[in-house]
């Protein structure tokens, strides 16, 4: 068996910690998880499985052949993108749930027969969702709906569209059947009850990113990629190193070379700014990002020879800013070469 040169080291302790802090944060609604994207691209099933025993009972996904890899393990999962035509011989299955979308998903679910599902309603974010005036004509009667849903724009800032999409989801309570109201992500959480209503939807907190800085104290970083060095060397005063020449040595400089690169989601973002460590010794990335190759300082360990491995900095925020790119682009890019070893 190929021992891959990357792997990521994930931890289970702090995933589970980060939805039992998003569940008591909830309040008194029920606290689910959005393992789309391959649960971030830490792995959906894995994702799933850790949070189940932790008491998560409500999953969702974006698609049907992400609802497919879960397929036959027990869980409860809805499909935010609805139904197309293409997708119907999989829903009706009853492999999950869809959350319809438009008065087209809608028909198409009844004329199916189709049975339980969700319902997504615009308040203001313009993507997803039938209208909320279309809810009041009447779009729905006769649904079997699960859950009434919505999706906040702004929860990551302190914008009045929050309260004003609030409004106009909690005037809809009633206006169905549906079993259970829900709005907040994982930002939305941190807004307090009045946005929590019966079931919350973390993603991102789940796995480490902080979509609000009043939420850093209750997440804890789940994922640390780690890189095998596969060259040593020593850079003279005045040598560069890497595409452009974009770090020069003013002195010699010990140098590690990293099977890692943006490829793999190391992303050239981190040229001349990311961090490397081993033990408490710290080992800036020198010079540009390539594809498949990222150099390092490794003045602070000179010890480090071919074949040692070292972990990068990753806590989301800061590796964020340092890349240039959002929380959500850092974790989920995060590539397939990477063996996934959770801890």
């Amino acid at each position: 068996m190929t021992v891959a040169p990357l792997r990521l080291r994930l931890d289970t302790a702090a995933l589970t910690a980060n939805w039992r802090a998003l569940d008591a944060l909830s309040g008194s609604a029920a606290c689910g998880a959005a393992i789309k994207a391959n649960g971030y691209g830490l792995g959906a099933v894995e994702v799933a499985e850790r949070l189940a025993r932790a008491g998560c009972r409500d999953f969702f996904v974006a698609t049907w052949g992400e609802a497919e890899r879960l397929a036959g393990l027990g869980f409860d999962v809805a499909v935010l993108h609805g139904v197309r035509d293409e997708d119907m011989a999989a829903a009706m299955r009853g492999i999950a749930r869809p959350v319809l979308n438009t008065a087209a998903q809608i028909t198409r679910w009844r004329d199916a027969g189709g049975g339980r599902c969700d319902v997504m309603v615009d308040t203001g974010m313009n993507r997803l969702g039938v209208a909320v005036a279309e809810v009041c004509d009447g779009l729905l009667d006769g649904l079997a709906i699960d859950t009434l849903m919505s999706h906040l724009a702004c929860a990551d800032e302190d914008d009045a569209m929050n309260a004003r999409q609030a409004a106009a989801f909690r005037a809809l309570a009633g206006r169905t059947a549906a079993r259970r109201l829900s709005l907040a992500n994982s930002a939305g959480i941190a807004l307090g009850a009045d946005y929590a209503f019966d079931l919350t939807r973390p993603g991102l907190a789940l796995y480490g990113g902080v979509p609000r800085d009043d939420m850093a104290g209750a997440v804890r970083q789940v994922v640390t990629p780690e890189a095998q060095i596969l060259q040593r060397r020593t850079l003279r005063a005045g040598d560069s190193i890497g595409y452009n020449a974009l770090f020069t040595a003013s002195v010699p400089t010990e140098v590690a070379i990293l099977n890692i690169g943006y490829a793999d989601g190391y992303w050239r973002g981190f040229s001349n700014t990311g961090c490397a460590r081993v033990g408490a010794a710290a080992l800036p990335v020198i010079g540009r990002v390539s594809m498949d190759l990222t150099a390092i300082s490794v003045a602070a360990a000179p010890e480090l020879g071919e074949g040692d491995w070292v972990a990068l900095d990753y806590a989301l925020p800061a590796a964020a800013a340092a890349a240039g790119m959002s929380q959500y682009e850092v974790l989920t890019g995060l590539g397939a070469r990477f063996e996934r070893d959770w801890t």
